[in-house]
């Protein structure tokens, strides 16, 4: 059984949403933040990268917590009155994804009901988990899946015939709705009742920094209920069958010392070799690989089909038969020689970086399956780092979930 729990959100008026919605922190590099800030102070990039990153091109030195308080009291934010759920739609010309913002019980985290699929890197659970601690709040959403349910699907479904709090197109052209559904709370609460678990598609950082947050307050409170809102965590929460994971690909930045044909001569021990045209592997099993100069191959994999479960997955196939065996790469959390290309545009990104020289070689692969995520999880295991790239990508700065009551709203 699983707990959601509405929350009084702090959110952006409507006409100021569009300026507000950004992208979340982790996929934004310090270039394109920098522009983006320059040219749109509202955006909640200002709040949701890290003290030391804003600090390197924000001219005022505010700390996120003294941005956020600014916007609250120039009237950008405002605060729910009651608790409510909510519905968040995004949608572009190729498919729609619609689901529930609510708040998930951080307990329910440590039971296992919300299960993980990917090991989390402690420094960057660190840096969000200071960001919790000065905030004190959850401001980005944790995106979690759930095998498909229709009595939460017809929830949904009444909630969009009415007026939605937001409606408007964002800079990579997904539309980006969201509906309060505050009348359907009670019926949206005893519905998810009935999901027996729900699982993290992308935000393993922000959870686990949640949960640390949630245990410093816990040992400062004496007296901690367990009632708290910092017992909770604000999280979009989506049907698993309106999900879509595109490849996570990798670049390498040497060939550990091999020439590209003593390369390709390690790579025919496990794989089968091709010249191609194409530039993304159509099957699983398949890799396709760019050495430069338009040249890319297609590798099949030749070995057992009765690989375990994460053993199977493509992402664990690259890494223990081409990237640790024959490149040196033990560890691709920690070794710098991997570079990770996700979204749309990530095969364009290889081929740039391997005709700059800066990377050695690049490998397209197919994508990890919804399905494979669920029963991974399910299993207990965890994939290789930086196995799924979902797409679109949900907002920050839409819905914000406060600990606390501490911030002063402009009358």
């Amino acid at each position: 059984m699983v707990t959601i729990k509405a929350f009084r959100a702090l959110r952006p008026l409507p006409q100021k949403a569009k300026y507000v919605a950004s992208a979340p922190y982790d996929v934004v590099c310090e270039v394109e933040a920098r522009n983006i800030v320059s040219k749109n102070p509202l955006s909640f990039l200002r709040v949701s990268l890290s003290d030391e990153m804003r600090a390197s091109f924000e001219s005022t030195r505010l700390s996120a917590r003294q941005v956020l308080e600014n916007f609250i009291a120039d009237g950008v934010f405002v605060q729910e009155k009651e608790p409510a759920i909510y519905v968040y739609r995004l949608q572009n010309d190729e498919r729609s994804q619609t689901g529930v913002v609510a708040c998930c019980s951080l307990d329910e985290y440590e039971r296992g009901l919300i299960k993980k699929h990917e090991n989390t890197r402690p420094e960057k659970v660190e840096e969000r988990f200071r960001q919790t601690l000065n905030l004190k709040a959850n401001t980005g959403l944790i995106f979690l899946a759930f095998r498909d349910d229709e009595a939460i699907k017809k929830l949904i479904s009444e909630v969009v015939k009415g007026n939605p709090l937001y409606d408007f197109v964002c800079e990579s052209g997904v539309r980006q709705t969201v509906w309060c559904a505050s009348k359907w709370n009670e019926e949206f609460i005893r519905a998810f009742a009935k999901v027996p678990a729900l699982y993290v598609a992308d935000g393993h950082h922000r959870l686990e920094s949640a949960w640390m947050a949630r245990e410093k307050f816990k040992f400062e409170n004496l007296g901690h209920k367990g009632t708290e809102e910092y017992n909770y965590v604000m999280a979009g929460i989506f049907p698993a069958s309106e999900l879509q994971i595109l490849p996570y690909n990798r670049m390498v930045k040497d060939l550990n010392g091999f020439s590209k044909q003593g390369f390709l001569e390690k790579l025919k021990e496990n794989f089968l070799i091709f010249e191609t045209q194409k530039k993304q592997p159509g099957q699983k099993g398949d890799f396709c690989v760019y050495f430069g100069k338009g040249r890319w191959l297609k590798l099949r994999f030749k070995g057992s089909s009765a690989l375990g479960l994460v053993e199977g997955l493509d992402v664990s196939i690259l890494q223990d038969f081409i990237l640790g065996r024959i490149l040196g790469i033990k560890d691709q959390r920690t070794d710098d020689r991997v570079i990770f290309v996700g979204g749309k545009d990530s095969v364009e990104k290889i081929e740039r970086a391997v005709d700059t020289g800066e990377a050695s070689i690049g490998f397209s692969l197919y994508p990890t399956s919804i399905n494979e995520l669920l029963d991974v999880a399910d299993s207990g295991e965890q994939m290789p780092p930086k196995s799924t790239w979902f797409e679109p990508k949900l907002k920050d700065g839409l819905l914000i979930h406060l600990f606390d009551v501490c911030f002063s709203q402009k009358k």
